[in-house]
This record gives structure tokens, C-alpha cells and sequence, in this order.
């Protein structure tokens, strides 16, 4: 599996395809395959004949992995993002994120408008700005012997999803303490590439799509009908919503 450094760490990352590059960040505690690949996402976009790149975030997948929470700011993960365009040669690119990938790339965005083409968020509305999301609880579960030593239902969750892809729990709880970093609504309203919030309906996690696509210059939100946090990943309305907005914006 091919790598790129990152301030001297080595990031894993898959490509495939060929045109237009659309760069696909993941979600907390998830990977590039289970994120990317398992949902089709890479077949949806090769196949309407785009580059599809994607990357395990620091801490995540076959990538290198850290135990403080200030190695995962958001902003030195939009670097991590920014890095492996550059070692591909590519000065801009489409970006898809999800959940803490979506976070990630709105501060790529915000830090390097230069390189982000048009912006994609997936199941994260208004708490890029009011709140976070994911409760930082999450640690404690991640850290605790087992499963059956959680009791809150969120921290199960997460628990039984770090287990099932034999994840580093301790990377991921360091990852949820230090990545817990919001724009401002100031800071929103200077992003000038063209956005689209998709949420799903039934998502208590995200935060309102349409409040936060109101604060972007050039943003739209997009319902994910009878979908909650983690299965709207993979819905076929978001897929097809990112290739009418990627397809407007070429």
C-alpha cells in the first residue's frame, strides 16, 4: 500500500481512476476502505470518470499512529490532507469528507482555499461551528478493558466499531480529545468555494445542514431522507447529490 509523509509521518493512501481528482477524507474512528471503498463511494466516482484519492487519517488504518491529543488538531490534519495532494502532484482537488473528515476539510478549505476545488460535507451541519458533535466520553469507552465494561449506548458504539476493524484504541482516544476544534461563523462565512452540507434526517450527532449551508457564500444543504449518523455514509441520495454538485461544478 503506498505512502506519503507528513511532517515525517507516514500516511497510507488508495487512488484509483482517472480526470478530475476528488480527494475523500474519513471519519473518526473509521478507515479509507471502510469509509470509501466498502460504500461504493470509489466505484461511484471512478465510474462517472473521476480520480478517486483517499487516506487513513494519523492514528487511523495502516497510517502512523500518535498518543497525545495535540498531534490531532484539526488543522494539522487539513495539513496532512494538503500534503498529500502535494505528493501527488495535484494543486487542487474536489474534497469529500465525513463526520471529523468533513471538520478536516472545511479547515483545508479555510486554511487553503487555493487547493480545495469545491467542498463536500457529509453528516456534519451546524456543530462545525456550535459544538462538535461526538462527546468526548467516547475516550473513556475506547479505553475502558472491554466492551462489556461500556455503558453508554454512543461509547458502545464506537467501542464495538474500534474493535470490529482491530483499531488503536488508544490512537483513537487521543484522536477524539485533540480534534475537537470549531470555525467560526466569521471564519465560515470567508470560505468561498463552493459547498454542499449533507446530512441525514434522522442524524442527532451532525447539527442542521441548511443553518450551517446558509453561512457558506456559495452553500447548499442536502437532506439524507431516514438516515442517522453512520449509515448515511453510504446512501445512494448522498452519492447521487455529490454527483449532480460535483458535475455543476467542474
Amino acid at each position: 500500500m503506498p505512502t506519503f509523509s507528513s511532517d515525517g509521518l507516514d500516511l497510507a493512501y488508495v487512488e484509483e481512476g482517472a480526470g478530475d481528482p476528488v480527494l475523500l477524507i474519513h471519519g473518526f474512528a473509521s478507515t479509507k476502505e471502510v469509509n470509501w471503498v466498502n460504500t461504493s463511494w470509489f466505484k461511484t466516482l471512478t465510474g462517472a470518470g473521476y480520480r478517486a484519492i483517499a487516506f487513513d487519517h494519523r492514528g487511523h488504518g495502516s497510517s502512523a499512529k500518535l498518543y497525545a491529543a495535540r498531534d490531532y488538531d484539526t488543522r494539522l490534519m487539513a495539513k496532512d490532507a494538503l500534503r498529500l495532494l502535494e505528493h501527488l502532484g495535484l494543486s487542487r482537488a474536489h474534497v469529500i469528507g465525513y463526520s471529523m473528515g468533513a471538520r478536516v476539510g472545511a479547515t483545508m478549505a479555510l486554511q487553503y482555499p487555493e487547493a480545495v476545488r469545491s467542498l463536500i460535507m457529509g453528516g456534519l451541519g451546524y456543530h462545525l461551528i456550535d459544538g462538535v458533535g461526538l462527546p468526548q466520553s467516547i475516550a473513556d469507552a475506547l479505553e475502558a478493558p472491554s466492551l462489556d465494561d461500556v455503558t453508554d449506548p454512543m461509547g458502545r458504539m464506537f467501542r464495538a466499531f474500534g474493535d470490529a476493524n482491530k483499531a488503536d484504541l488508544k490512537a483513537l482516544a487521543a484522536c477524539i480529545r485533540g480534534s475537537r476544534q470549531t470555525l467560526t461563523r466569521e471564519e465560515v462565512a470567508t470560505i468561498r468555494a463552493p459547498v454542499l452540507v449533507a446530512v441525514g434526517t434522522r442524524d442527532a450527532i451532525a447539527g442542521d445542514a441548511h443553518r450551517l449551508a446558509e453561512v457558506f457564500p456559495h452553500g447548499e444543504a442536502l437532506d439524507i431522507p431516514n438516515r442517522d449518523h453512520n449509515p448515511a455514509v453510504g446512501d445512494k441520495v448522498f452519492k447521487q447529490g455529490a454527483l449532480d454538485f460535483l458535475a455543476r461544478h467542474a
